[in-house]
């Protein structure tokens, strides 16, 4: 289906429109190419703060901690403290103070492992820990909403290499989250399901941008997807948060985790970098029937190992464009899964 016709596609969870240009894949490739590094790491770095034992910027020692290890970030974005500062409103400037709460979770104490190299079991704690601070976070007055993300890889802003994400609790919904709110909540009101049952139920029928599928959970690339090889992990049941998982579920996605991130870093032969993160109901006390939490990874790598996708030009003053199609995209997942 339009394989080679420019065309746009709809993404009704955002409700916003992507740019399609297959054609422009065949086109000689003169662009950037990097050498990639190496990455090879001891399993304790003296130098890194979020290895056990180690002092971190603020002066505190990190503990000697066997699996998962969260903290309150020393840089945080967002601060729980309200703010003396007055607000700014006017008919053309408008701001007022945030407040918020930014957690690192370590997700080993192995400072030379990363996700698709840990064992279902250590990724299974991971989950517990999100569950666990989605959870008491979200419990907090003025949290109203809590995103949990990993960037991974140098190149997405990583500014250090030991397996770790992030939560960071705020007052408001973020943008993003926000979109999706309206876009799911549309949709239950018109059709009495979540928007991602739904959708993933035609996916499956139509199996042309399925990855990996198991029990719990379905990994595919979008229909409406941006980046090269952009995915999004969708739960067979619909659920509005992480919380409401079962046992059973919380391993089925740990071990989803670990599968598409093996299957990415075969993919170029790479660690392969990428942002990734789960998008769930907000803590606002609602009971949000029509939210259909889903993890999504945003990976920039296009070609190879070394070349990246850019979001420029058409992208930064339009709207985003891809040259590979979805379709595409999940085939090569697909032959990457057991290419080792």
């Amino acid at each position: 289906m339009l394989n080679d016709t420019p065309h746009r596609r709809w993404n009704p969870l955002t409700e916003s429109w992507v740019l399609v240009s297959p054609h422009r894949s065949k086109r000689p490739w003169q662009g950037q190419v990097e050498a990639v590094a190496p990455d090879q790491r001891p399993a304790h770095d003296p130098n890194c703060y979020l290895c056990s034992g180690n002092v971190r910027a603020n002066g505190e020692k990190t503990p000697d901690y066997k699996d998962v290890f969260v903290f309150t970030n020393d840089f945080a974005a967002i601060l729980p403290e309200k703010s003396k500062e007055k607000q700014i409103s006017t008919a053309l400037f408008y701001a007022k103070a945030e407040r918020g709460i930014c957690k690192v979770i370590c997700f080993s104490p192995r400072h030379d492992l990363t996700i698709p190299q840990m064992d279902t079991a250590a990724i299974r704690k991971v989950v517990d820990a999100w569950c666990a601070e989605y959870e008491e976070l979200g419990a907090k007055p003025f949290i109203n909403y809590v995103q949990i993300f990993e960037n991974k890889g140098a190149v997405m802003g990583c500014s250090n290499p030991h397996p770790h994400g992030q939560i960071w609790a705020q007052e408001h919904v973020p943008d993003e989250p926000a979109k999706k709110q309206i876009g799911q909540l549309k949709y239950f009101k018109k059709h009495g399901t979540t928007l991602l049952s739904d959708y993933l139920a035609e996916e499956l029928k139509q199996k042309e941008r399925i990855v990996l599928e198991q029990e719990h959970f379905v990994a595919l690339v979008p229909f409406w997807a941006i980046w090269p090889f952009e995915t999004m992990i969708i739960p067979r049941r619909a659920m509005a948060c992480i919380t409401q998982m079962t046992e059973e579920e919380r391993t089925g996605l740990a071990q989803m985790y670990q599968s598409l991130t093996q299957c990415y870093d075969n993919l170029f032969d790479v660690s392969f970098p990428y942002s990734a993160g789960i998008h769930q109901a907000p803590t606002d006390g609602k009971p949000h029937e029509e939210w259909h939490f889903h993890k999504v990874f945003y990976p920039p790598l296009l070609r190879s190992a070394s070349v990246k996708k850019f979001m420029v030009g058409y992208e930064m003053l339009a709207n985003p464009q891809r040259d590979i199609t979805p379709e595409k995209a999940a085939e090569i997942l697909r032959l990457a899964i057991h290419s080792k």
